[in-house]
Formats: C-alpha cells, sequence, structure tokens
C-alpha cells in the first residue's frame, strides 16, 4: 500500500531554489499549495504563474521570516485554516551563508544556526501542533548532504545546523512512531540553485530540474530519510560517515 495523496501542501522557503522548484511540480500534480517565504514579490508573481496554468488549484501566499517564529504559528494556522487542513508541510527556508569559526564572522554563523535551526524548530512546532490535533499529517524536513560529518571552513555552521535539523527531524519520528503521522528528512546535494552557486558544487551539481524531480519524487514515497539525488549521494554518505580526518578534509 502506497503513501497517501496529501492534497493541501505548505512549503517555506518557496520563492525560489527548491522551495520554487517543489511548488511548481506539485502545482501540476493538482495539488492545492500554501507557499511562505520573505520576498512577496516573487511569491505572488510564482502563484499568478501557477493559477494561471493550473486553474483547478488553490494557491495561498503568505509573507514569513522563519526568525520571527510569532509569525511562523500564525501563518501556519491561516493556511490550515484557508486551504480547509494541510496535509503537508516542508520546512525548506534556511541559509548558507557562513565563515569559518573563530575568523570575526560571528554574526554570519549565528544567523546561519538560527534560521536552520531554530527556526526550523518554529516550523517543526507550528506543523506537528496542526498534525496532532488531525491525527494525520506529513512533516518533511528539508537537512542536507553536509549533514552526515562536521564540514570545513564557510559551511561549518551550516552543516552543524543540518546535523541539528536531521536529529530534531528523527526526534519527532520516534515521538509519533505509532501515529498516522509520517515525518521525512531529505538530505539534498548539490542541486542547481542560488545557494549552491555561491558555495561551489562544480560538477558534482545536479541540474534544478532533475533535483526537483527528484525532491518529490522522494518526498511522495513518505520514507523516513532521502538522499536527494540518490546517486551519488547516498553511496558517497556511507563512505563520507566512516573517513578519517585527513580524507574527511579533503570531501568536505
Amino acid at each position: 500500500m502506497g503513501a497517501p495523496t496529501r492534497r493541501n501542501i505548505l512549503i517555506t522557503g518557496a520563492s525560489s531554489g527548491l522551495g520554487e522548484g517543489m511548488a511548481r511540480l506539485y502545482a501540476a500534480k493538482g495539488r492545492n499549495l500554501a507557499l511562505c517565504a520573505r520576498r512577496l514579490d516573487r511569491l505572488e508573481q510564482l502563484a499568478d504563474e501557477l493559477r494561471t496554468a493550473h486553474p483547478g488549484i488553490t494557491v495561498v501566499v503568505r509573507e514569513l521570516d522563519v526568525n520571527d517564529h510569532d509569525a511562523v504559528f500564525r501563518v501556519f494556522d491561516e493556511c490550515n485554516t484557508e486551504l480547509g487542513g494541510l496535509d503537508r508541510v516542508i520546512a525548506n527556508a534556511g541559509l548558507g551563508k557562513g565563515q569559518p569559526v573563530g575568523t570575526g564572522k560571528f554574526y554570519a554563523n549565528k544567523q546561519t544556526a538560527e534560521t536552520n535551526f531554530i527556526g526550523l524548530l518554529a516550523q517543526c512546532e507550528a506543523a506537528m501542533e496542526i498534525f496532532r490535533a488531525r491525527n494525520a499529517g506529513h512533516l518533511v524536513v528539508v537537512s542536507s548532504f553536509a549533514s552526515v560529518r562536521g564540514a570545513r571552513g564557510n559551511i561549518t555552521t551550516y552543516a552543524a545546523s543540518k546535523a541539528a535539523a536531521a536529529s530534531l527531524a528523527e526526534g519527532v519520528r520516534l515521538d509519533v512512531a505509532n501515529a498516522p503521522i509520517a515525518v521525512t528528512t531529505i538530505k539534498p546535494g548539490y542541486i542547481e540553485s542560488e545557494m549552491v552557486a555561491k558555495s561551489g558544487g562544480g560538477s558534482m551539481t545536479t541540474s534544478a530540474e532533475k533535483g526537483h524531480r527528484d525532491m518529490v519524487a522522494a518526498i511522495d514515497k513518505e520514507p523516513a530519510n532521502a538522499f536527494v539525488p540518490w546517486w551519488p549521494w547516498a553511496p558517497l554518505a556511507k563512505v563520507i560517515s566512516v573517513a578519517p580526518l585527513q580524507l574527511l578534509r579533503r570531501l568536505m
């Protein structure tokens, strides 16, 4: 028996990158969408495009900074009411900026840590309140391949925040293991986006089209964990998890 169809989907970080790509694919599947991000103008433009291309769906938009925790709860509740019940929440909003620890850029690392973990915690809390009340739903936490081990340089804090995200998702999954609520952790490798362009994925970067398609395919199967794309990231994760530090330094 396959995973249930989730008709009403909320996506954070939906104004660009993975969030925008997933929104376009889910709209094409006939899903109703709640799209949230800081850049309201881009959300409204995207929503207009989706409504025109797929007139049978409902698309609502909300300006949202996930570091405004009260707003996270308010916006999730509003979207839940407006769509008639959220079936899936994709907690995708995040930051990738940072500098090596101890180089005077604490503010940048702090912002990444707060957005990728505390902001994520607020999203998980808000989503799970809705799902626990309904005794149904699917929480999707977008972590990263970088969560597998620590990383050096500009992504030290980013990798640590994504490891925390994966751990948080696993804890929630354990907590609702006997309930009809699914929790999925998605760990993307390098998928073409604004964030990856800044960090430099190089030859291992997957095209946005394929990456978004693989993300949606993985999410719809509702596994506990999934590396996206599977190749090369799932096999590489096995190597990374046991690699000695000297090799890890070259790989991460």
